[in-house]
């Protein structure tokens, strides 16, 4: 038996290790003038802050709802109505607006993307429920106007009127949300346009002295629904950076 050990034979790994060790390394390529260019040209991205980005899209939004609302002026059958109810519906309004807003907006702890199911659902629970609360419960005073189902259209000014104040809210936030959307960009858009959907829907309660269910419900409340599903429609290509 040979008293030589196996590593010590020529051509075992232990000496093309050694070869390998004693090679020269060959050197890089140099860059091109167009990616040295490019390279130049990189600067550091600041991380987004969620809750700073909120706190200003609702700041912004409701300076911008009370100069709305100070232009067309407040509703005349105000000082007729239950105060329970114009206190409780304005509430609830400026739930429907701020909810759905930090759920698009605003992710979980330790998490990157926003909550795209929960912005969803939150758009489709405030679509669905201004529209109920208007049907449901719409108070009047001798200053009030019944439009009714013959003239219903005639309230396209109060729709107008509120998609133009859901816009500050939609364009904040995609400018916010602007490559950051991997997934779910639909369900957030919809939250946004929700959101400002219902900003608009409370400088309606405050402005308009229609009262009949069907301009409450179909107008105030849809302004929600149009707001949303045009939100949903242009807002993701607008936060996509490709």
């Amino acid at each position: 038996m040979s008293s030589t050990r196996d590593h010590d034979l020529p051509g075992q790994p232990d000496d093309r290790i050694s070869e390998l060790a004693g090679m020269r390394v060959p050197a890089p390529p140099a860059l091109s003038a167009t990616l040295e260019a490019e390279l130049g040209t990189l600067a550091p991205v600041a991380p987004r802050r969620p809750v700073r980005q909120l706190a200003m899209l609702l700041a912004i939004s409701l300076v911008y709802g009370a100069g709305v609302l100070a232009v067309v002026t407040t509703r005349r059958d105000a000082g007729e109505l239950p105060t329970g109810w114009l206190v409780g519906a304005a509430l609830g309004w400026s739930i429907g607006f701020v909810v759905p807003c930090y759920l698009a907006l605003v992710p979980r702890a330790g998490a990157v993307t926003p909550r795209w199911r929960l912005a969803a659902l939150a758009a489709l629970v405030t679509s669905v429920g201004f529209i109920a609360l208007g049907f449901a419960i719409h108070p009047s005073g001798p200053h009030s106007v019944q439009y009714g189902a013959e003239h219903f259209f005639r309230g396209h000014t109060c729709l107008e009127i509120g998609l133009t104040t859901a816009l500050v809210p939609i364009v904040l936030g995609a400018l916010f949300l602007r490559g950051a959307l991997p997934v779910g960009a639909r369900g957030i858009a919809a939250a946004l346009g929700a959101g400002g959907g219902s900003l608009g829907g409370l400088v309606l309660h405050l402005h308009c002295h229609v009262t009949d269910p069907l301009h409450v419900g179909l107008i105030h409340g849809g302004v929600v629904v149009v707001a949303a599903a045009l939100a949903a429609a242009v807002v993701p290509r607008a936060t996509d950076v490709r």
